[in-house]
């Protein structure tokens, strides 16, 4: 189901749910209640709610996009650890370099083809991937400098493969919900609240109140979409790309 379905249909709930509440509350309305005023103390409490729900709601959001800028860093990182690994060994007599530029092209193939739709599926990392880049780890680190040049090189390559690895293990921590079950709790919990108290208001069924309210509900409904949708980096809605893989290793 695409996304954009399903926040439309949880926009269009959200307002109807509301709009019913509204107009079958205004239909066991008693003659003798008086609609026309709301206590002061009523009013500030709605505003107090409001204020403090949109407060936890904008820390949300910018905890999740947050996230998924660091998410996107961390791909970045990994991407040009590896593409300096590939462009420096070429100080390696042919056959090493050749061998350590064919294991870094199948650790890149097989991330950008196999263990990307499992991120977005599973929310994990393969374990194919970590084999093959500890292949990487294991060409750099198991050549033996023949000259100063190579030696000058070699300590700059294991600091690469080091980065590519820490970049790696920070990938598979993101690939993940960011936002923990009792911030999503609270987040719902005050969704609720903060919409009921719509019904404090002693709203009424002429269309500017209803609109009012229906599209309150809706604005709620989107925002936690919102915050759902980039919860997790890797596998929703605007997710992190393979981009910086393709466009370093065009090859593949």
């Amino acid at each position: 189901m695409s996304e954009w379905l399903v926040l439309s249909i949880a926009m269009a709930a959200a307002c109807a749910v509301v709009l019913i509440i509204i107009v079958l509350r205004q239909r066991r309305i008693g003659e003798d209640e008086d609609t026309t005023e709301t206590p002061d103390v009523i009013e500030y409490m709605t505003m107090m709610v409001g204020v403090v729900y949109a407060i936890v709601l904008g820390l949300a959001i910018a905890g999740v996009w947050e996230a998924r800028g660091a998410a996107e860093d961390t791909v970045r990182k990994e991407a040009q650890a590896l593409h300096e690994v590939s462009e420096r060994v070429r100080v390696y007599p042919a056959p090493v370099r050749d061998h350590i530029r064919a294991d870094i092209d199948r650790y890149v193939a097989h991330v950008v083809h196999r263990e990307w739709p499992v991120m977005a599926s599973r929310q994990q990392v393969t374990r194919q991937g970590t084999v093959l880049l500890g292949k990487v780890r294991a060409d750099v680190t198991d050549h033996r400098p023949g000259n100063d040049f190579e030696s000058e090189s070699y300590q700059p390559l294991l600091d690469q493969v080091a980065a590519a690895d820490d970049a790696r293990n920070a990938r598979a921590d993101s690939t993940g919900a960011t936002l923990p079950s009792v911030v999503w709790f609270g987040l719902i919990i005050g969704a609720v609240i903060t919409m009921g108290m719509l019904f404090a208001l002693q709203i009424r069924r002429s269309a500017r109140e209803l609109v009012v309210a229906g599209v309150f509900s809706a604005l709620i409904a989107f925002l936690l979409f919102l915050v759902w949708d980039f919860d997790a980096p890797f596998s929703r809605g605007i997710a992190a790309t393979t981009e910086p893989f393709t466009e370093l290793f065009p090859h593949l």
